[in-house]
């Protein structure tokens, strides 16, 4: 069911690789919305996906970014602009990478060039994002930025590896940058810290079918799906959340509020 939440809305969406990622099922429902957007990734995620298909199927156009490069990013906030026919309403951030977890090294051996790398795509770039924007003026008043994370940023969770660190620079950019974007140009900036999910990434880490099994016991609801992320990320980026930023928003089915559930309880039971 729609509701026209985001009619009249423009935006960017940033990381839509397949229909598995949440950016892809994030593009589906603000389109069903009435959103209108441009599609961006990196070249090389680009070769990898098939975002043509979710350009063709919601009317968008593709505009190809690396989001660690500034040149880049200003390119593409020009062009998105000229697109839209004006300035921005919404912009999603999802984008994750860790070379250490991709050539499967631990935590406690990590190769620093592969580390600052995936700082780089995973953290920093929400800063570049974000500062492109800003100095471009290319946000409406009361234009909504989300950026998606884990919890892993505020509890150990030891094959997360270093993209735990990463997330927790990217939630601390949002409370940072979100005071300045609130303060001087009215513009909400928040994270949603989701359920594992199933995505071409986030089955990349080691131990992920154990992680979705044991948070699943965990959560009173049950772990938050990516269409269900997308849905809430529909409202975040609508005019009824006006007044909510530089929060990081959990959308895990309760699993950040559970300290032990019953189903977990009774398999330690056994």
């Amino acid at each position: 069911m729609s509701y026209n939440l985001l009619k009249g809305k423009r935006g960017i969406i940033f990381g839509a690789l397949d229909e598995n990622s949440i950016a892809w099922k994030t593009a589906e429902r603000v389109h069903a919305e009435g959103g209108t957007f441009v599609l961006t990734n990196a070249p090389i995620a680009m070769r990898m996906g098939q975002i043509d298909a979710l350009a063709k199927k919601t009317g968008s156009e593709i505009i190809p970014a690396d989001a660690t490069s500034e040149e880049d990013l200003a390119n593409l906030v020009e062009k998105a602009t000229e697109i839209l026919e004006g300035k921005l309403d919404f912009v999603l951030h999802s984008i994750g990478m860790s070379v250490n977890v991709r050539k499967g090294r631990k935590y406690t051996d990590e190769k620093y060039d592969f580390t600052a790398k995936g700082w780089d795509v995973s953290a920093l770039s929400f800063h570049k994002v974000m500062q492109t924007l800003y100095k471009a003026d290319a946000m409406n008043e009361w234009g909504s930025i989300v950026a998606l994370t884990y919890m892993a940023a505020q509890r150990t969770f030891p094959d997360y590896n270093d993209m735990a660190d990463n997330k927790a620079y990217l939630e601390s950019v949002a409370r940072s940058f979100g005071y300045f974007y609130g303060k001087e140009k009215k513009v909400r900036v928040n994270t949603i810290s989701q359920s594992p999910t199933p995505t071409t990434a986030g089955q990349g880490v080691k131990g992920f079918d154990g992680f979705i099994s044991y948070a699943e016991k965990m959560s009173p609801l049950g772990n938050a799906t990516a269409q269900d992320c997308a849905d809430y990320t529909v409202t975040l980026f609508s005019d009824l959340t006006k007044k909510v930023t530089m929060q990081n928003l959990f959308h895990d089915g309760g699993f950040s509020n559970t300290g032990v559930s019953q189903e977990v309880i009774e398999y330690f039971s056994k």
